[in-house]
Parts: structure tokens; C-alpha cells; sequence
């Protein structure tokens, strides 16, 4: 069996039918169906940014549906249910908070799925059925971090098939707790602290005092705090170079193959180590191209660059 892992789609939805249509996949009138032998699995972040959100989502979960295709949940998934439920503690606000960046971030998706409508609470109910993670034989897949530690902490708050629930949205949502940190890991990546007085500014213009490790490097305590983070170059030319990357606690216990989303890479893919791969590469920008990892799942490693496939729908490529 080979598993398309598809990255980061964001609202493209014609981006991901060129790819479907590149990898094989052909429409029977209801659903894509995959050629002989072939499953595709979407690795989150179906939506937000991109002009396509409901054609998007139809298309994933009607092959969700055909069972075809399997999908874990990304952040922004996420974040569209924690910004349409109420805190409990507080019922005059959302777990997620309606601030103008947040609004910003999901206004793509609110424009065409309007905020309480009838349509908005059927997608909300649809994005419950995607688990946080998923597990396999031969594979794991989640979109940010594969921390065992934290799903052990999340566990108790899912289903069965690391769905969540209500309860465990508004458990997962609540800041300062160790539940809250366990999600930000397995959706988010892992963080750590900036040295006293630097801040960075993110692509939303956030500022932050933390910074994304890039937690697929081996003996990450060991190296220096600009060698273990993700960010521009331009904000890391901040960071003292001889700054160490300290406490970071991590450990990726898991010999099979990773498979993840987020990290908006751009160039030529390749894996993130011997035994992670990163199938997001920046398709919720024009220049960025929707990519797939192909696994065979009778031979999964070594992880190979060759497995890669991009979408280029581009002029430039053709």
C-alpha cells in the first residue's frame, strides 16, 4: 500500500485537486477515488487563508467519508472550535478569544462558512471526527510533534480514536495547565524561551519571546539555541550565537517514521531527518507548493527525497 501524505492545505482546493489529479486520484462524480493501491492521508490545516474553504472541505471529508483517506487534526481545525465555543467560566467569551489577529487568521474560512450559522455548526461537528493523531504498524502521523508524553496527558480527554470532545476542548483551551501544554506540543511543535530582552515578530505580527525547536535534531540540549530553532533567518541573526539551547525537554520515542505539517518549509523537499518527514510546504501562499510524501508501507524507511511529490501550478514550472 502507498499512503499520500498531503501537507497543509488551507482553503486551496485547487491546488489539491491538481495534486489528486497528479498523483492518480480520478472523480467518480462523488469522491476522489485513489488509483490501485494508493490511500491518501491529510496531514491538518485544511482550512483558513486560502479563497476555496468549502470546496476544500468537501472534498477531504468525502473521501473521508468513502474511506479512502484518513486526516489528523491541524491547529487551525483547532482553533476554529475553540473560537465558536463559549467558556464555561466565563460565557460572555470564547475559548478562543475574538481578538483582531485571531479574526484575521480565520476570516478566510468565516466568509464563506458565516459565524453561527446552520452550515458552521455542521462543519464544526465534522472537524470533532478528526483525530489528534494517528498511529499505524508502520507510521505516525500528527502535524506538528510527535510527543508521546503529551498524547499520554491528552489521552484521557479523547475518544477512543484520539478524537476530541467538548470536554476536552475546553480542558485542552485553558491556559497554564498541563493539558493545555500537552495540545500546544502536538498541534503546535515544541518552544522554548528566547534569551532575556530579544522578542520576535511571527508572520502575523505577533511578538514573541519564544521560539519553535526544531525537535527532529538529535541531543537538542547540546547545541546552540540558533542551530535548534525554526525561524527567519533575520530573527535568529537576534539570538547571541554562542547561546545555548537549554532544557528543552524532548525525547521523539518512537522508532517508526514521522510524519508531519506546519512548518511552512519552502525549497526542494527532503526529509527533516533520517525519521521525519514535513509535508507542509508553504501551499497557503501563491509561491508555495501543495506536496505529498508517497510511503510504501511495506518498506517505510529509509525516508527519501525521491518520495516527495509537488504540485506545480505555476507558469513557471510548466
Amino acid at each position: 500500500m502507498i499512503i499520500d501524505i498531503i501537507g497543509d492545505i488551507h482553503g486551496y482546493a485547487d491546488k489539491l485537486v491538481g495534486l489528486l489529479h497528479q498523483l492518480g486520484y480520478e472523480h467518480n462524480g462523488q469522491h476522489f477515488v485513489p488509483p490501485p493501491g494508493h490511500r491518501a492521508l491529510f496531514i491538518g490545516d485544511l482550512i483558513d487563508r486560502g479563497s476555496q474553504q468549502l470546496a476544500t472541505l468537501e472534498i477531504v471529508f468525502a473521501m473521508l467519508d468513502a474511506d479512502v483517506a484518513d486526516a489528523v487534526m491541524g491547529n487551525h481545525e483547532y482553533n476554529a472550535l475553540a473560537y465558536a465555543t463559549r467558556d464555561p467560566d466565563n460565557t460572555s467569551q470564547y475559548l478562543r478569544s475574538h481578538n483582531d489577529i485571531h479574526r484575521r487568521q480565520h476570516e478566510a474560512f468565516l466568509a464563506e462558512i458565516p459565524f453561527g450559522s446552520e452550515q458552521h455548526e455542521y462543519w464544526l461537528q465534522r472537524l470533532y471526527e478528526i483525530p489528534l493523531w494517528i498511529e499505524t504498524d508502520y507510521a505516525c502521523f500528527v502535524h506538528a510533534c510527535w510527543d508521546i508524553d503529551s498524547m499520554a496527558i491528552l489521552k484521557p480527554l479523547l475518544t477512543e480514536d484520539n478524537c476530541l470532545t467538548p470536554a476536552g476542548l475546553i480542558a485542552t483551551a485553558k491556559e497554564d495547565t498541563i493539558a493545555f501544554d500537552a495540545l500546544e506540543r502536538v498541534l503546535k511543535g515544541v518552544e522554548t524561551g528566547l534569551p532575556d530582552g530579544i522578542v520576535m515578530v511571527d508572520k502575523e505580527g505577533t511578538e514573541r519571546t519564544r521560539v519553535r525547536v526544531r525537535w527532529w535534531l538529535d541531543e537538542l540540549n547540546t547545541r546552540t539555541l540558533r542551530e535548534v530553532s525554526r525561524a527567519p533567518s533575520s530573527a535568529l541573526a537576534q539570538i547571541p550565537p554562542d547561546a545555548l539551547a537549554e532544557n528543552i525537554d524532548f525525547e521523539l520515542k518512537t522508532h517508526k517514521p514521522v510524519f508531519v505539517g506546519h512548518y511552512w518549509l519552502t525549497g526542494t523537499p527532503e526529509p527533516l531527518s533520517p525519521q521525519v518527514a514535513c509535508t507542509d510546504y508553504s501551499a497557503a501562499v501563491d509561491s508555495g507548493y501543495l506536496t505529498c510524501y508517497q510511503l510504501d508501507t511495506e518498506q517505510p524507511l529509509p525516508l527519501t527525497a525521491s518520495h516527495f511529490v509537488q504540485h506545480y501550478h505555476d507558469e513557471k514550472h510548466i
